[in-house]
């Protein structure tokens, strides 16, 4: 294409717009084809910019105003600086000298109209010289578009005197910029949770990313006059290695934001789910054993943005020392031979001291936490710090003074989340604790995970002290209580810090983490009790939570066998701490009322389990027995006969009075003796306190048993925009099965704060489950669009559950609408009953499991209906992705 051609054309041509649009498309696509083979994002981002330049300066010199000495064409922002990726937004000034003359509007109409028409993202504003400088007098947003300008067509002498006027005091003062720019900075880090970890970060806004750069490019330019950031090394500001730090994050950012708006094909900056793959492989990021290249990419981000928040940290403090804090006298207060703090930024007082003193690297954090009035570490002590980092080796990471140092950091009573964040914020904590450096950033492609694995722990970590202060009582009451009772806390964090430390190397995560936290702890010169303690803790430290929330914990067997895994009470009341912790930290969406209630009844049952003794198993008719005669009396108390109580008991299986409290069976038992001869479905509903499903809604059905009952209820249940957590179908010798739910609505409510809602709900279940021809066909919802970028295959599994003689199934699948539903009509085509249901969605992904018999109320001993069920599920649910 002969691009001499194509502007001559813009300039000659009765409409320029055909050519333009062709000149703009050619570029385009010759700039995003060179980025695919791999050129220099750099030379794109102004090559774009050029690009625009020309068009805009071919159509400008088409009106007769062009010739005007007191009219330009002005680019400011982003695109002042002469940088575009392939949709930014296009900021132009339209500058005059005194206003807009007569004979100009019509055609400065046309121009802007132009430009519209070219698609072209034009941001445009028209302002006369007193205008411009009046408005950057009040907008610091307009200030700073018009620290960076570049005249594109018209005389350049008006955009000179404008920046004239902008750099000086009489528009806004250094001291007054900054402080602006700052406050702009903490509000722009808090929208975004102020964390450079966000499953979808914004490679321009977020904390780290793009717009920490450019700010330190306009405080730069407007106190020091600078016009690039490189001049800072010059003026000896800025250490060659930190401006490069700043140039090679920036460049890897720019790749991002620039694959990104190709793939969006739109001005898009936030890494969605819909491009992160696109994206990883557009760059070259490949999966490495069981690391997906889009996590790697993404780790790559991570570790930029966390490199680049260190750097601004350090340049930003520089000029609040050097525009707030000029002329005032220092307030400086020694801590001890090497360290005293400075206007509240400690700092070495010999910035050599690292280097003849080591450990000291250790000591300053230590000094941190035992003075919270420290807001942060001073920027020449970081340099210090950084230039000293090298000598963090095994010989530093065995100095029994350092060793030391660290465990006091452990035992010292504070935030210790913020400590150990600063310590990997200055890349620290990765070199002294290798492990840890190795999830420095690390991502799990999923929604389940919404921090990476670092984050988490220092979460997990965050979420312990917590526990030992008074705000988190109501949330967790008994974990507060229990972590006043541990001996020795620094075991609860050092079992936190390394629990997920083997994260991502392939083999369990448990077991191998158990190892790394074992030679820590004989790093650090622990007792064999409390290493064996801590190394338990760190292998184990999923059991607690996947026996809540994939078994029956009403199952006396079940908690027989949970407690015999446990060695101690001691043992016990760690773990607890620690799953609580554990499970509220990896996403807090996900920590409910139904989970804690799981965990909260599985320890109290577990804690009577060993006080008892583990060697004697549960003897189950006794349990049944018990359950059976407590029930009965609070029924004969309401002036129910024995023989009204037996005429429903005998109907029921065994396993409905090892599945609820003596006061529910009581009360759906006496609900069911008054319903009577009543052909309609009897439903129950009623929010519940205390037990395992507190905060939630209960729905008791007793209707005649039907094998698709459970396809039918649920239908109705989801139709309702109910969420289902729990399921326990009784079917018993009877014509009848009592079916219990625990929902909440899509606000995570319990129906109790709508009662009209609530009456509508039992009306339904009433209408709809009294004909079976009347159920209705499964509503199909659009899926979430996050939800469309995990889709996996399911996975389905058998397993025999010997003592209940029964099968339990377990389901891996992607969540959407219309899910158990679905999975109870593959139950009733193959002629399967279901007795239980244990409900648990992870994010984007779905973990139930089933209790299933056959048509006899036997274990499924049929292997080839096994297969048949497996391969009936994965057809119809992956079909429905």
């Amino acid at each position: 294409m002969d691009l001499n051609r194509l502007e001559s054309r813009i300039s000659e041509d009765a409409s320029p717009a055909p050519a333009a649009k062709e000149l703009l498309k050619t570029r385009y696509q010759a700039d995003a084809e060179a980025f695919r083979q791999g050129a220099d994002v750099r030379a794109l981002v102004h090559s774009r910019a050029d690009t625009v330049d020309r068009v805009l300066k071919l159509i400008w010199e088409r009106y007769p105003f062009a010739d005007s000495p007191d009219i330009a064409l002005i680019a400011v922002g982003g695109y002042g600086r002469g940088e575009l990726h392939p949709h930014s937004d296009i900021d132009l000034l339209i500058l005059t000298r005194s206003g807009v003359e007569d004979g100009w509007h019509e055609d400065l109409s046309a121009f802007i109209t132009l430009l519209w028409d070219l698609k072209l993202d034009i941001g445009h504003s028209v302002r006369s010289m007193a205008e411009g400088i009046e408005a950057a007098r009040e907008d610091i947003t307009i200030l700073t578009n018009l620290l960076e300008t570049r005249t594109i067509a018209g005389p350049d002498d008006l955009r000179q005197e404008l920046s004239e006027q902008v750099y000086s005091d009489s528009v806004s003062t250094d001291r007054a910029y900054f402080i602006a720019k700052r406050q702009e900075q903490q509000a722009r880090h808090e929208k975004y949770g102020d964390t450079e970890y966000n499953l979808e970060p914004n490679v321009k806004g977020s904390p780290g990313a793009l717009r920490d750069i450019q700010t330190i490019g306009w405080i730069t330019k407007r106190h020091f006059g600078l016009q690039d950031i490189s001049d800072l090394v010059k003026s000896n500001i800025l250490l060659e290695e930190e401006y490069q730090i700043l140039l090679q994050g920036e460049t890897f950012l720019w790749q991002l934001r620039y694959g990104l708006q190709l793939l969006a094909d739109r001005n898009e900056n936030r890494l969605m789910f819909d491009h992160q793959r696109a994206l990883a492989q557009m760059m070259g990021y490949k999966d490495e054993g069981k690391r997906l290249g889009v996590e790697l990419m993404m780790q790559s981000y991570y570790r930029t943005v966390l490199a680049l928040a260190e750097l601004t940290d350090v340049i930003l403090q520089y000029y609040d020392e050097a525009i707030l804090a000029s002329g005032q006298e220092d307030d400086i207060q020694p801590l001890n031979k090497r360290f005293q703090m400075r206007n509240r930024y400690i700092e070495a007082i010999n910035n050599q001291v690292f280097a003849y003193a080591p450990y000291a690297i250790m000591e300053i954090f230590v000094l941190m936490a035992q003075h919270p009035d420290i807001k942060g570490i001073r920027a020449t002590t970081i340099r210090s710090l950084r230039a000293h980092r090298h000598l963090i080796d095994d010989a530093f990471r065995s100095d029994l003074g350092v060793t030391t140092l660290f465990m006091e950091l452990l035992r010292t009573p504070h935030a210790l989340e913020h400590t150990l964040s600063a310590m990997k914020k200055y890349n620290v904590l990765g070199r002294y604790l290798p492990e840890f450096g190795q999830i420095i950033g690390q991502m799990q492609h999923d929604l389940f995970h919404i921090y990476t694995v670092d984050a988490h722990t220092l979460r997990v970590i965050r979420n312990m002290t917590r526990l030992r202060g008074h705000e988190a009582k109501t949330e967790f009451p008994l974990a507060c209580r229990l972590i006043h009772q541990l001996p020795k806390l620094e075991n609860l964090l050092i079992a936190g810090l390394y629990h997920d430390v083997a994260k991502g190397r392939g083999g369990d995560h448990s077991e191998l983490g158990a190892i790394d936290a074992e030679a820590f702890c004989k790093q650090h010169h622990l007792s064999e009790r409390d290493t064996s303690l801590i190394s338990w803790l760190v292998e184990n430290h999923l059991l607690m939570s996947m026996t809540a929330q994939r078994k029956d914990i009403s199952d006396p067997d079940i908690i027989h066998n949970f407690a015999r895994a446990v060695p101690s009470q001691m043992h016990l009341d760690y773990l607890y701490v620690l799953t609580v912790c554990d499970i509220s930290a990896t996403n807090p969406k996900l920590w409910n009322t139904w989970r804690a209630s799981l965990l909260r009844q599985l320890y109290i049952e577990a804690k009577r389990a060993l006080r008892r003794g583990t060697e004697t198993p549960v003897n189950r008719d006794e349990w049944i027995q018990a359950t059976q005669s407590e029930a009965r009396e609070i029924l004969i108390a309401q002036n129910m006969t024995d023989e009204q109580i037996d005429t429903i008991w005998d109907t029921v299986d065994e396993d409905y009075f090892l599945q609820d409290s003596t006061v529910d069976i009581a009360w759906q038992t006496a609900a069911i003796i008054r319903h009577g001869d009543n052909p309609d479905p009897m439903v129950l509903i009623r929010d519940t306190r205390g037990g395992p499903t507190d905060g939630y809604s209960q729905i008791i059905i007793y209707v005649k048993d039907r094998v698709a009952l459970f396809a039918a209820t649920t239908a109705v249940l989801e139709q309702l925009n109910l969420n289902i957590v729990d399921a326990r179908i009784s079917s018993g010798v009877g014509d009848y099965a009592i079916s219990s739910y625990v929902v909440l609505d899509e606000k995570g409510q319990p129906l109790g704060t709508d009662p009209a809602r609530k009456d509508r709900v039992r009306k339904r279940l009433i209408e709809e489950l009294d004909d079976p021809e009347d159920y209705p066909d499964i509503i199909h919802r659009r899926t979430p669009r996050q939800l469309k970028h995990f889709a996996f295959p399911t996975e389905v599994t058998f397993s025999n559950d010997t003592i209940n003689q029964r099968t339990v199934m377990e389901v891996i699948t992607p969540d959407r609408p219309g899910l158990l539903a679905r999975i109870g009509q593959v139950l009733l085509d193959h002629r399967v009953r279901l007795s239980n249901a244990k409900i648990a969605t992870l994010g984007e992904r779905v973990e139930d499991v089933f209790f299933i018999t056959d048509e006899q109320g036997a274990p499924i001993s049929d292997a080839s209906l096994c297969r048949d069920l497996q391969q009936g599920l994965c057809k119809v649910l992956d079909d429905t992705q």
